[in-house]
């Protein structure tokens, strides 16, 4: 029996990615967990095992098409053993069981063995909840459902054990797939009608614009943004030009910076730290970080100095439900750290930052910065952000005007200490000066909340016998 292997949920909010290798040839023989495909989404390079033990009887993608969740992208010959099916539907018996969340890892081995076509929305693979116990899916699947306003026990799910995926939620309020309420009427089971359509309007793109990867969907469409794309001069009568697709992390960010900016009115603030003691410190115990695997730079200080002063200015740590009118205030202190790499530039997140001290911080931001430009960073760890650093020091430039990660409220930029002439005590000194930047969403918070927000920051950072003030 032939087995599709289709492009797996890859995680929240991801649903198309481009193939950037095939390391398999039709007629090969692979083993399971062997891999076979690398692929990149918007958030970071993904390498795809092989679900199973057999031969590759036909692949259907080739390097740089762009191919969306759900994508049939191998087929496998009759030899292959569908190990991957097997695991996927011991997970749905343990979702069901209200077992935990599964590793990203695991459901990048998903595959659906060749069943008969559907007919009416009825399929060997589809199987009817008895209304007994919780829905099998996963809790990404689950999230997905409660934002649309879905209620799990009128979908039928198309995993082994009636397991629901993000792809049968969809298709439901798409209403691509036929008789797929589970004989619950919508008088026992009502739907909210606040429902989003934002992975429906996804979906529908996919079909107007996934089929070769060569052209891409205007921003304006797939970002949400109401404005109609603007028509460029014809710039051939000046001189050649070649046209590339905006594609993988560079639309991305392309996208988030025009939601950003169309959304959130910036404001920025300026101050300076004298961080002369501070550096002294770091340099002084850089060597003992470092044989305990970190890497103590001035960021980690300015993490723990905006962790702690996300405590005390919280509209800070908060978004806006544009929607609700709701201010969202987050009792987590999850810090983003832009990392700049050749395909663009990529903000994983620090958990609990609050909760850490400064060498486990030093040894987790090295090695989370290592991974992401290597593009290797779990997909994980590129969510659930409250707030964002970004540091062009090693770079250079005497400052800048971050732009804020939606939905965040704000994001601190940090420049390149400089020595520079200041007064202490009535006399001149030489001081190495940072300059920071602060961009702030002003429904949220004013300028001198924004001021206050900062001299906290700068006391931190001035005075490092302030951080054991916190320990």
């Amino acid at each position: 029996m032939a087995n599709e292997f289709i492009l797996p949920d890859l995680g929240e909010g991801i649903h198309e990615a481009e193939v950037l290798a095939i390391r398999i040839a039709e007629g090969d023989q692979v083993k399971e967990d062997q891999p076979i495909l690398e692929v990149e989404t918007d958030k970071a390079v993904v390498e795809i095992p092989c679900p199973v033990n057999g031969t590759i009887e036909k692949i259907h993608v080739k390097v740089g098409e762009v191919v969306k969740v759900g994508m049939v992208m191998v087929t496998f010959g009759s030899s292959g053993s569908p190990a991957a099916a097997k695991k996927e539907e011991s997970a749905g018996k343990l979702q069901a069981q209200g077992g935990s969340q599964l590793p990203t890892a695991s459901v990048a081995t998903s595959v659906i063995p060749n069943a008969p076509a559907r007919d009416n929305g009825k399929s060997s693979v589809e199987t009817k909840h008895n209304g007994i116990g919780p829905v099998p899916a996963a809790p990404a699947t689950r999230r997905l459902a409660r934002e649309l306003g879905l209620d799990l026990r009128l979908i039928k799910g198309s995993g082994p054990s009636g397991r629901v995926s993000k792809e049968d939620v969809r298709s439901f309020a798409a209403g691509s797939l036929e008789g797929t309420i589970a004989g619950a009427s919508s008088q026992s089971h009502p739907i909210e009608s606040k429902a989003s359509t934002t992975p429906v309007a996804v979906q529908s793109l996919s079909a107007k614009y996934g089929e070769s990867g060569a052209k891409a969907a205007p921003l304006n469409e797939l970002g949400g943004m109401s404005a109609p794309p603007v028509d460029l001069p014809d710039f051939t009568k000046f001189g050649q030009v070649e046209r590339v697709p905006l594609k993988g992390i560079r639309r991305k960010i392309a996208q988030n910076m025009t939601q950003s900016w169309t959304h959130i009115p910036h404001v920025t603030t300026f101050d300076e730290a004298d961080v002369t003691q501070l550096e002294a410190l770091r340099a002084k115990h850089e060597g003992e970080v470092k044989q305990l695997g970190g890497r103590l730079t001035l960021t980690v200080f300015a993490l723990k100095a905006i962790a702690s002063a996300l405590k005390k200015y919280p509209q800070f740590n908060a978004s806006l439900d544009e929607k609700t009118g709701e201010l969202v205030f987050k009792h987590f202190y999850n810090i983003g750290v832009a990392v700049a790499t050749d395909r663009g530039l990529i903000v994983p997140v620090i958990r609990h930052v609050d909760q850490k001290g400064v060498v486990e911080l030093s040894k987790e931001l090295a090695e989370i910065s290592e991974k992401t430009k290597a593009g290797k960073v779990e997909l994980d760890r590129l969510q659930g952000g409250t707030f964002t650093l970004t540091n062009i020091g090693s770079i250079g430039g005497t400052n800048m005007v971050p732009m804020i990660n939606h939905p965040e409220a704000a994001i601190l930029g940090m420049a390149r200490a400089a020595q520079k002439p200041v007064v202490r005590n009535g006399n001149i000194e030489i001081g190495l000066i940072m300059p920071l930047a602060l961009s702030f969403d002003h429904r949220i918070a004013d300028g001198a909340e924004a001021a206050y927000f900062m001299q906290h920051v700068v006391k931190r950072l001035q005075e490092p016998f302030t951080f054991l003030l916190e320990a």
